[in-house]
């Protein structure tokens, strides 16, 4: 099973890089392809500053475009969007498929003084429930958000769905990047799956300050023995990689799952 990570910059659906690098995943023979977080919409200090009717017609036009796309090149596509419901704006992650769209909407937002998408967005703020998830050639996938990675509730989840990939959309900026290689690969170790992770590229300059917001790639691949197996630089690229039953069975044999699953059966008892 092969899986590919399209790292960019803000592109629109019109981009003839996406389009390009589309058309080598099908050529490679890949299944699923993923985007990073801000990729196909304006950087969240962006959209702030951005007029809901603007929102609503680039949120329909993306939808309908990557389903065509889906199909266009039978490829599940995984791409973060910002969707449009009434006058209310939310932070989705949407999978499509030449078959059906499913959309999953983010359960947990950055909320810091500087980065404050829970306030900004409209997305419920609920008890968890779990990720998306789907099953394509015996693989279980799993999508969350890349702030969602911190957090140990939705990997308990990730257990006990089985799940095999953890599909990692992100925009990561300044001082950041040893401290989510590390997270990422703890979390592919001590949970028995891959994590593909896409981050985009490019930067934010913000209005009245010196202050740049520097996205800086490093879209990466760990493995279930919590090795980051394949990394992409700070440029315009396509990572593809072909994921190994293997690689998880012997990942597994250290038993943390086991020993959970264990306690959990024995507590319902």
């Amino acid at each position: 099973m092969k899986v590919a990570v399209i790292q960019l910059s803000a592109v629109g659906l019109s981009s003839d890089a996406l389009r390009a690098y589309l058309r080598t995943c099908v050529k490679e023979g890949v299944s699923v392809v993923l985007l990073g977080e801000y990729l196909l919409n304006r950087f969240f200090k962006e959209l702030e500053q951005t007029p809901l009717a603007m929102l609503r017609e680039q949120s329909l036009h993306h939808i309908e475009a990557l389903k065509n796309l889906s199909i266009e090149h039978n490829l599940t596509i995984v791409a973060p969007l910002v969707q449009i419901k009434g006058d209310k704006i939310f932070k989705t992650i949407v999978r499509f498929s030449p078959q059906r769209t499913f959309t999953y909407t983010q359960q947990l937002l950055i909320n810091y003084r500087h980065w404050n998408e829970e306030a900004f967005f409209a997305n419920p703020i609920a008890p968890l429930h779990e990720p998306m998830h789907f099953k394509i050639d015996k693989f279980r996938f799993a999508v969350m958000g890349g702030f969602e990675l911190h957090f140990d509730a939705m990997w308990s989840m990730v257990d006990a769905l089985g799940i095999d990939v953890v599909l990692l959309p992100t925009l990561s900026t300044f001082a950041s990047h040893e401290r989510w290689r590390n997270l990422i690969a703890m979390r592919a170790f001590t949970h028995h799956s891959y994590i593909v992770r896409a981050n985009r590229i490019g930067e934010y300059q913000e209005p009245h300050t010196n202050v740049t917001w520097e996205f800086y790639g490093d879209s990466l691949v760990a493995s279930p023995e919590g090795e980051i197996i394949e990394h992409l630089g700070n440029y315009e690229e396509v990572l593809i990689i072909e994921l190994e039953k293997k690689a998880l069975k012997e990942a597994r044999s250290w038993g943390f799952r086991d020993a959970i699953k264990t306690r959990s059966s024995s507590q319902q008892k």
